[in-house]
């Protein structure tokens, strides 16, 4: 018999801030699996700023979400019927059918994971795409060498709270965050690796940055663009390099938003600011896999989530991750998680 299964859908294309108006919960038939096919029944999703711009209907490096129809990103679940021997019931599998209860798919869609290395909502953050990426960018994009300071933006995010710890593993002397607001600076320091924090909503960037790191930057890691990046190009040392991974400063913007004033700096210090896109790096994925999976386990790498319970309270989650709610990655947990 068919499965009902709830899904968020994208009902009006945000301007500015998106609001829950925005959005629909729908109850949806899904279908038996076909040949090949597993049924899923997901357990966790994630919701990531990157979606938000998945909201416009513009040519971006991945295409906009359709009106009217479920959203998509990354999910884990548990296969509940099955027509594909490979994928055999009660096996767990990460996919990209996330946003809702139940997904058919072809289970060549679907990667089977461990488990009995970490629990399976760390396929969506340290062990997935958000791992990967803090390593693609301090790895090959902006590369760490022993003894450098790295400066990171949106440090207490999930990309973020990885960062810290991955470039003490590359060889990083010195690891400065910023975050916003005393409680997540207080714990980029106690907790997640990072040797000084800056909470960036007292203002005075630029001079908090310059007191953090006395010696300079030599690697940023920018998921903030604006203010932050003007900041580190003051800060950055000869030869300094910059990953640019995301702008979440500017992503509810309506109008234009300028660049910073002192981008020729760059042309006398010789700088790199080189933007990726973590698609670009899956060649790094077994590596990343290997190493971050001996991180956690030997504690060098812990993992921090932000769970939000329950699909109709997804939404929530997504606006809440834009205004800076959560510490490290946001899931959402359905029933069975």
């Amino acid at each position: 018999m068919p499965v009902k299964s709830r899904e968020v859908h994208l009902a009006a294309r945000p301007s500015g801030e998106p609001v829950p108006e925005d959005f629909a919960l729908v109850e949806a038939e899904v279908p038996d699996p076909g040949p090949g096919q597993v049924l899923i029944r997901n357990d966790w999703f994630s919701v990531d700023p990157y979606m938000r711009g998945r909201m416009n209907d513009v040519k971006s490096y991945t295409p906009p979400f359709a009106l009217n129809a479920p959203m998509d990103g990354g999910a884990v679940g548990t296969v509940v019927a099955s027509e594909a021997p490979e994928l055999p019931v009660g096996s767990t599998v990460r996919h990209f059918q996330g946003w809702r209860e139940y997904a058919v798919l072809d289970a060549v869609s679907a990667e089977p994971i461990d488990t009995g290395i970490a629990p399976a909502q760390a396929y969506l953050g340290r062990l997935g795409m958000t791992g990967l990426t803090a390593y693609a960018g301090l790895k090959e994009v902006a590369p760490v060498r022993e003894g450098d300071t790295v400066f990171v933006s949106g440090a207490a995010g999930a990309v973020g709270t990885a960062a810290a710890r991955i470039a003490r593993h590359l060889g990083a002397a010195r690891v400065v965050g910023s975050a916003g607001g005393p409680e997540k600076t207080r714990r980029l320091v106690e907790e997640f690796g990072y040797d000084a924090a800056i909470d960036y909503r007292k203002g005075g960037l630029t001079a908090a940055l310059r007191e953090a790191a006395p010696d300079g930057v030599d690697v940023y890691f920018d998921n903030v663009g604006g203010d932050h990046l003007r900041a580190a190009l003051f800060a950055l040392n000869q030869g300094g390099r910059v990953a640019l991974c995301g702008a979440i400063s500017m992503y509810n913007a309506t109008e234009p938003v300028p660049g910073p004033d002192n981008l020729a700096l760059a042309i006398g210090k010789r700088l790199t600011l080189r933007g990726f896109i973590v698609a670009d790096h899956g060649h790094l994925a077994g590596e990343y896999a290997r190493l971050a999976a001996g991180w956690l386990a030997d504690g060098s790498l812990p993992r921090e989530e932000t769970v939000v319970d329950g699909i109709e309270n997804a939404v929530d989650a997504f606006i809440g991750l834009l205004n800076g709610a959560n510490t490290g990655k946001m899931l959402v947990r359905l029933g069975q998680g």
